[in-house]
């Protein structure tokens, strides 16, 4: 199906005389600056340029249809147990093309001086830095969207074109460039899939291809709700959750309706194009609950049917597993539907860490999240994570502490779930709330008076903290425990907790002491537990020492740490 645009296409008519390809039927828009064209490729059809003329009473024109040669080899990779995901906002990240700071056919804003404009990041930047990246450990890049955005909207989350790359980042051979670099050094690379919402200015906020495009209009329209407990009630009416799947964000962004028949086909084939256009490895689909999982559905069935094992990452933001676990895919929920998305960010725990780290809540906390796991079909594919674009930073959240941040990022990486770092966390960006916490990475932009990304360009809080996370991911990847291995409590108190985690012939204990002030000695029995037969303990990870005395682990370490030990 092609989406045509133009004038005077109410009566318009179309035809192709290229061998291989027909029209099957057209419809008209909303209005005559639409017409949807529907084309059946055979087998026979050869790759070039597919000329078709368009013909109204208005006269007549002919446009040009580019149909490529599939790449029948190829298949998006997915992510795994084995990986770790790293976020990378390209606008704050680094500029490795000056000239495209200001675009000749781009309304937007650059000044660096300025919190919510564009500072000048691109794909180029990304690609320039993927060593860095992969010396720090990680193996997988999410970017924040990089289609075309309204004017000033840096953080790609206001699209006005859904095949467009925003002139400020580059072109569609740059994205195409830096996946095929990433797959070199074998990283993944994730596409942020925004569906649920449009940017202000896109001409479908006034004038949308086909009635019930869109959930209402700039005029009349409700706004939306943040909340997800109507969607996980069976026994909800839709007004308790109407303003969540048809509300405009902050009440001006057109909310997208994908239950619409030809929405959701432009969506799923503008999937299927961007995955083998650019290489995909996978999508993060941004504000998941917000669309109707019965979409969602359908868009996963269309996609796995051309790639069976694509790998999607639904954001649910909410701090209860009860709900999380509701959208993530692998089952039908109450009314007959699986999502179908692989996973989802385990939100929940993002909360617990961060309130038993940085807030003094008991270490319970996390105990009570983890317990919920059985709610997930697949919990070992939860997305876990300390930070991201949307909240302040860890290092802000944590009062400055960086014990705080790095006793964070012992127990993310030590954890059950799939990693993933907010690009300047690993070096202790500070950062309060939106747009403070997107703060330019240091070294990545001409003019800046360090470059943190090379060890002699980073201060030496800025190393401790690089060194801490890349020691940690070097663990991670050396033990398959921490990868691919259960998650067993052994105890816990207000201010510690420990846990294995172990597989076949690897077996570590992860231990937190957050006592907020000198070391304390943890203690816990080990009868009918795992480690209840155990002989003894190697320290190979975080300042404490521990030991194992009749079927009792001590364990003595510094506040605010965690320490990670083979068992023996």
């Amino acid at each position: 199906m092609l989406l045509l645009t133009g004038e005077n296409l109410d009566d318009g008519g179309v035809s192709t005389s290229y061998p291989g390809v027909t029209i099957t039927r057209t419809q008209s828009g909303a209005s005559d600056h639409y017409l949807f064209v529907w084309l059946k490729v055979n087998a026979s059809a050869r790759a070039g340029q597919v000329p078709l003329r368009v013909r109204s009473a208005s006269g007549a024109v002919t446009v040009k249809f580019p149909l490529l040669s599939r790449n029948k080899s190829f298949t998006p990779t997915g992510i795994s147990s084995d990986d770790v995901i790293y976020l990378i906002m390209p606008d704050r990240f680094a500029d490795g093309d000056p000239g495209n700071n200001r675009p000749p056919n781009s309304n937007g804003t650059y000044d660096r001086s300025k919190a919510s404009v564009y500072h000048g990041g691109d794909l180029k930047g990304v690609q320039d830095h993927l060593p860095y990246l992969r010396d720090l450990g990680v193996t997988a890049l999410w970017l924040t969207p990089v289609w075309k955005n309204t004017d000033s909207d840096y953080h790609g989350y206001h699209v006005v074109d859904f095949y467009g790359v925003d002139d400020h980042m580059g072109s569609l051979h740059d994205y195409q460039q830096l996946v095929v670099a990433a797959h070199k050094m074998g990283l993944k690379v994730l596409m942020d899939y925004v569906v649920n919402h449009i940017g202000p200015n896109d001409p479908w906020a006034n004038d949308p291809p086909i009635a019930g495009w869109l959930h209402g209009t700039p005029q009349h329209h409700l706004a939306a709700q943040y909340n997800f407990n109507g969607l996980v009630d069976p026994h909800a009416s839709p007004a308790n959750y109407r303003n969540v799947l048809e509300g405009w964000f902050v009440d001006k962004l057109p909310d997208l309706n994908p239950d619409n028949p030809l929405l959701e086909q432009y969506l799923t084939q503008n999937a299927l194009w961007w995955t083998e256009i650019a290489g995909l490895d996978g999508f993060r689909l941004d504000t998941f609950p917000y669309s109707s999982r019965r979409s969602w559905s359908e868009w996963h069935k269309a996609m796995r049917n051309v790639f069976p094992h694509l790998y999607s990452l639904g954001e649910v933001s909410d701090s209860n597993p009860a709900i999380t676990s509701f959208f993530q895919g692998g089952r039908a929920q109450f009314d007959g539907v699986d999502s179908g998305v692989t996973t989802v960010f385990d939100f929940p725990l993002y909360y617990a860490i961060r309130d038993v780290l940085d807030h003094h809540a008991p270490a319970q906390r996390l105990v009570d999240v983890l317990r919920q796991d059985s709610l997930y079909p697949r919990a070992e594919r939860l997305v876990t994570f300390i930070g991201n674009h949307d909240g302040t930073r860890m290092l802000r959240d944590a009062g400055g502490s960086k014990q705080k941040l790095e006793a964070a990022f012992s127990l993310l990486l030590t954890m059950r779930g799939v990693p993933e770092i907010y690009a300047g966390d690993e070096i202790a960006m500070d950062g309060g709330e939106d747009p403070d916490n997107r703060r330019d990475f240091p070294g990545g932009f001409a003019g800046d008076a360090q470059n943190a990304f090379t060890e002699a360009g980073r201060t030496p809080e800025q190393q401790e903290a690089f060194q801490h996370v890349a020691s940690l991911l070097r663990l991670r990847r050396e033990h398959p425990a921490l990868r691919k291995g259960t998650h067993t409590n052994i105890g816990w108190n207000d201010t510690s907790y420990a846990f294995v985690r172990e597989t076949t012939g690897d077996r570590l204990l992860v231990v937190l002491n957050n006592q907020p002030q000198g070391e304390q000695a943890v203690t816990f029995p080990l009868a009918d537990t795992p480690l209840q037969n155990a002989k003894g303990l190697n320290c190979i990870f975080g300042p404490g020492q521990g030991q194992i005395q009749e079927r009792t682990l001590h364990m003595d370490a510094p506040q605010q740490s965690v320490t990670v030990c083979v068992v023996q």
